[in-house]
């Protein structure tokens, strides 16, 4: 039953997927689309294909800090590839990708899944940070063309929100509850829970987690943490921007079109669909209308852009997936010592 859930869901966002993207391009001029993609430099393309692995360098580097601020010292190469592992699940199904790759260096390094869990936790944390600075500087630059589109999106949730409010308050007012209902049965039972297997168990995994999440305020070297951040973040606008050099109908757009293009596309690959296939595509095109680039052209970068990363990170996946299973085994010897130290650190 549970793997016929999971291939139903995956058999959803692809039909989803699917419509979207059927939706962004059945009103097109496909010959003018084609003159567009015929007429590309795909020197600019093999750039941002460069940028784009150069940026998972720095990711990988930066992710391996966190577990350096933990106690374990994973090696370059396995945190590299079970990230690259990672990214390649998520094409197949959305947030699949945190569990896989926390699972692959689980093999390869012995860590425990919930403290890799975590770190990857915190690694969202920052990018949403980056995110949201990335917003305000394009508003600072751009806010006339974009405050539109912008308020369009955001008011539409706004209006989901206000309708359930009620609801939400509902649900709150019970989560509430029943968390302090359940901290006052641990209290009151604190002392059989103790002798619970799997009380210790759990107990042990949230404590994992949190040392993965909070692995950010004992880095050894923040500097160097925040600067592959603000790095990875460049590289990303970077590839934003040599792209629009590639296809005749968006060579002329200035920088500040570029900072557009990331904060948008951001958000339309943020979407619950595989690789944000769709949601991206029509994002972009919407956004560059604003600059007076045509539906054709739009969609024409849109899909440079979106096809050849994708293609990247599949065969960068393929790869790390490969290298990864072929490394031996190892016995995750830390999270039995975790659970013992948990045990007696209860106990006491």
């Amino acid at each position: 039953m549970k793997k016929l859930l999971s291939f139903l869901k995956y058999v959803l966002l692809l039909a989803v997927s699917a419509f979207l993207m059927w939706y962004a391009l059945k009103e097109l001029d496909f010959m003018k689309m084609w003159d567009e993609l015929k007429n590309a430099s795909y020197s600019w393309i093999i750039l941002s294909l460069v940028m784009g692995v150069i940026s998972y360098m720095s990711r990988a580097y930066r992710w391996r800090m966190q577990f350096n601020s933990t106690g374990y010292q994973p090696s370059l190469g396995n945190t590299y590839n079970a990230m690259m592992f990672g990214y390649v699940a998520n094409l197949v199904l959305p947030r699949m990708g945190e569990v896989a790759r926390c699972t692959m260096l689980r093999r390869t390094e012995g860590i425990p899944v919930n403290t890799g869990f975590g770190t990857v936790i915190a690694e969202r944390f920052v990018d949403m940070l980056m995110l949201l600075l990335v917003i305000g500087i394009t508003f600072l630059v751009e806010l006339d063309r974009l405050q539109d589109l912008l308020l369009g999106l955001f008011a539409d949730k706004y209006n989901n929100l206000e309708k359930s409010l009620d609801s939400l308050y509902l649900i709150g007012g019970i989560t509430v509850a029943v968390i302090a209902i359940a901290l006052v049965l641990i209290l009151v039972f604190l002392n059989q829970l103790r002798q619970n297997k799997y009380f210790l168990k759990v107990t042990g995994f949230l404590k994992g987690m949190l040392d993965g999440i909070f692995s950010l305020s004992k880095l050894e070297n923040p500097v160097a943490y925040w600067l592959h951040t603000f790095f990875v973040w460049g590289m990303y606008y970077g590839m934003s921007l040599v792209v629009f050099y590639a296809l005749p109908a968006t060579a002329h757009l200035s920088f500040g079109a570029a900072l557009s293009v990331l904060v948008i596309g951001s958000l339309g690959m943020a979407a619950p669909v595989q690789g944000g296939i769709g949601v991206y595509h029509i994002l972009v095109q919407t956004t560059l209308l604003l600059y007076g680039v045509p539906k054709e052209g739009g969609m024409a970068y849109a899909l440079l852009a979106h096809t050849s990363q994708t293609l990247l990170v599949v065969l960068m996946g393929v790869l790390s997936f490969m290298a990864g299973m072929l490394r031996r085994n190892k016995p995750v010897a830390e999270t039995i010592q975790a659970e013992v130290t948990t045990h007696h650190e209860i106990n006491r």
